[in-house]
């Protein structure tokens, strides 16, 4: 369904991508895993176009390469940016206007909207709120949601649980897997490893800019490297 081809992402002489290859298969929860600057963010601000790139990324089987943000969004794929990006001095619904700025149709803008109420209830009891004076969690639930109100194929998640309680991380991670099983697609970036491949039915681990390795959610949960590395388990030698 997506696919990334010998892809480089440059800033000024830094190299933070280094010729990687990526293959998420419809309806499939794939995440990326890796320390802190390890190019996993820039991996996925080049699939929507918000940085120069080289290489090639096909969205079925079409090249989306040197697409704008605003026609690779139309074409059925979105982004729920690091750090939330909400807009924090406009309500809750004026926020989820703002995800579907294309779509004209007030019926249907309002059918997404309600649909996005009917999956965070919260999110209805709060729709007049400031977004600024929502709980993390809350303003969490807000971007995912913002981001899904174009109604996309392939929903890209960027740190979801990032500065979250444990009990709020769960409810992050049990919304993701109910999502894939509404039929969307996701691409996972995640520090927090051990979940993120609980709920991966393929992951890649990125170090400085390269896949160093691939495989299921399970396979890479049961490898000493990884285990050792990102799980934070000691592995006897």
């Amino acid at each position: 369904m997506l696919r990334v081809e010998n892809l480089h992402v440059y800033y000024g002489g830094i190299n933070a991508v280094r010729g990687i290859n990526l293959h998420i298969e419809e309806n499939q929860i794939v995440t990326l895993i890796g320390a802190n600057g390890a190019g996993k963010t820039s991996t996925l601000r080049a699939i929507m176009s918000l940085v120069p790139m080289e290489g090639k990324i096909f969205y079925k089987d079409q090249d989306i390469s040197t697409e704008k943000t605003m026609n690779i969004v139309k074409s059925g794929i979105a982004l729920s940016p690091e750090g939330r990006r909400i807009f924090e001095n406009l309500t809750v619904e004026e926020n989820l206007v703002l995800g579907a700025y294309h779509i004209k149709d007030r019926t249907k803008l309002q059918s997404r909207i309600q649909v996005m109420y009917d999956l965070f209830p919260i999110l209805k009891e709060r729709s007049w709120q400031k977004a600024g004076t929502l709980s993390g969690g809350e303003q969490q639930m807000l971007a995912v949601s913002r981001a899904l109100m174009p109604e996309p194929e392939i929903l890209i998640l960027d740190e979801p649980s990032l500065g979250l309680a444990p009990l709020l991380i769960q409810g992050i991670f049990d919304i993701i897997s109910k999502l894939r099983e509404m039929g969307n697609t996701i691409l996972l970036v995640e520090q927090n490893a051990n979940k993120a491949l609980e709920i991966a039915d393929y992951a890649y681990v990125l170090e400085t800019g390269s896949i160093t390795l691939e495989g299921t959610g399970s396979e890479l949960l049961s490898n000493p490297k990884v285990q050792e590395a990102y799980l934070g388990q000691k592995v006897e030698r």
